[in-house]
């Protein structure tokens, strides 16, 4: 493995289970949460008039992409498994000015997911932009064998099975729109994906497992819908400063504070929630009405990195 060792391998592995910011279980998940600060916001910004759909935003990527589009004058209906942590996000956003509304939903549950989209759309009469974020990581990195079939089941429930019926729910609504934008798009949905769903890691086989088939199916809906007019990308973070980061660091056994391994010349810190945010921005503007079935790297060169040792 040139010049890294078995344990920057591992450590690496920690850094790939990250790479989602999930509406984590358990009071150890939650007890490691940092509040994010809303930006000012702009009811005339770039997303003005529209309304975006979040799962799993009540922390890390999820809530400060939620805060990021309410600063741009978008209306963000979202959800989670933490009602408490939801309706602080929520009413923090409210009280900046911006427009947003929580509503409980675990994607595991396909009665939850429905009346979770159907509830925007009852509220606000339409969904423009679509982010699908929620997820978990299995809680204890192990090799494969020594993994759970609980533990596996349960990951793949939540990142793939959640998705899908994130994306079953959502495409209906998204097809019934008006184009809007320069190149009359009907909307767009950016799935979270993860520098784990391009290579493997140490002791993350469910987790990396599902990123795979976010990829894969991300893929294949926007082969499906993009003529229709709904445009799907994901996007792949890598080491981003989330609660699932300092989960997935522990589980390891190592120090969240500890500096990233990487190779040389390659960016040696964690991303912010709210760089992360801004891609996803990007991707639902009509700046990028190009970009269809893409999965954009913004693991700041890692998976390049990676895939050169």
């Amino acid at each position: 493995m040139s010049n890294f060792s078995r344990r920057q391998a591992i450590s690496l592995g920690a850094v790939g289970a990250a790479g989602v910011a999930a509406a984590m279980a358990g009071k150890k998940a939650q007890a490691q949460s940092e509040p994010l600060s809303q930006p000012e916001v702009n009811p005339d910004g770039r997303f003005a008039g529209k309304v975006v759909l979040i799962t799993g935003a009540t922390s890390g990527i999820g809530e400060a992409t939620a805060r990021a589009f309410a600063a741009e004058g978008a209306t963000v209906h979202f959800c989670g498994r933490r009602q408490e942590l939801g309706q602080q996000v929520a009413q923090s956003i409210v009280d900046a000015g911006g427009k947003a509304t929580y509503q409980p939903a675990d994607v595991r549950n396909e009665g939850e997911v429905k009346a979770f989209v159907d509830g925007c759309v009852d509220r606000y009469g339409t969904i423009d932009v679509a982010f699908n974020n929620a997820g978990i990581v299995n809680p204890q990195a192990v090799p494969l064998a020594e993994q759970s079939l609980e533990d596996f089941e349960n990951v793949l429930k939540t990142n793939v099975t959640g998705y899908f019926l994130s994306m079953k729910y959502e495409i209906p609504h998204l097809l019934k729109n008006e184009p809007w934008g320069k190149y009359g798009a009907k909307g767009v949905i950016v799935n979270n994906a993860s520098v784990s769903g391009h290579i493997g890691f140490p002791g993350i086989s469910p987790y990396s497992s599902s990123k795979h088939a976010v990829i894969g199916m991300t893929k294949c809906a926007a082969l499906e819908y993009g003529g229709q007019g709904i445009r799907i990308n994901s996007i792949s973070p890598g080491a981003v400063n989330t609660p699932m980061r300092r989960q997935a660091y522990e589980n390891q056994g190592l120090s969240p504070n500890e500096p990233l391994p990487a190779p040389p010349n390659i960016v040696n810190r964690a991303n912010t929630p709210e760089e992360m945010a801004d891609i996803v921005m990007l991707l639902a503007s009509t700046d990028v009405s190009y970009l269809l079935g893409t999965d954009i790297d913004v693991t700041t060169g890692m998976l390049t990195g990676l895939l050169t040792v």
